[in-house]
C-alpha cells in the first residue's frame, strides 16, 4: 500500500472519528420539552415549562435554593427546586422553564429560563392609534 492511500485512509478515519464523537455529544446534552407527567416518569434530563404558581415561591438564601410550584396548560401542578441565584424577574414571569431531573417528588433544576412580558408590548399599539386619529 503506497503512503499516499494510507494517509488518505487515515485522514478518512479521522474525520468519521469526529462526526461520530461530535454527534454522541450533541445528542448527550438535548433535554427534550416533556409534560410534567413524563418528566414524572423518566430519570433523564427534561424541560418542562408552566406558570409560576403565585405565592408558592421561597427563596433560602444561605444554601441559595429556589424553591417554586408551576402549572401546566391542563392544571396538573410541580414542585420545583433550583439551586442558584433567583432571576431578578422571577415574580413577573409569563412562563418558566425548568431543565433538570426528577427525583423524590421534585423536579431538580440545573437551569431555569423566565420568560417575561416585553417592555415594549403595547407600544406598537399605541403608536398606531396615535397615528390613524
Amino acid at each position: 500500500m503506497s503512503r499516499r492511500v494510507l494517509w488518505s485512509v487515515l485522514g478518512v478515519g479521522a474525520i468519521v472519528g469526529f462526526i461520530a464523537f461530535g454527534a454522541g455529544a450533541f445528542k448527550s446534552n438535548l433535554t427534550p420539552y416533556v409534560s410534567f407527567q413524563q418528566a414524572r416518569a423518566t430519570s433523564d434530563a427534561v424541560q418542562v415549562a408552566g406558570k409560576l404558581v403565585p405565592g408558592s415561591d421561597s427563596f433560602e438564601e444561605g444554601s441559595s435554593r429556589l424553591m417554586f410550584t408551576l402549572v401546566d396548560d391542563k392544571g396538573d401542578t410541580m414542585r420545583v427546586a433550583y439551586k442558584g441565584l433567583k432571576p431578578g424577574n422571577f415574580h413577573d414571569a409569563t412562563q418558566v422553564v425548568a431543565i433538570g431531573r426528577f427525583h423524590r417528588g421534585t423536579l431538580e433544576a440545573e437551569k431555569l429560563l423566565v420568560k417575561c412580558p416585553s417592555k415594549y408590548q403595547g407600544v406598537e399599539e399605541k403608536e398606531y392609534r396615535s397615528s390613524s386619529s
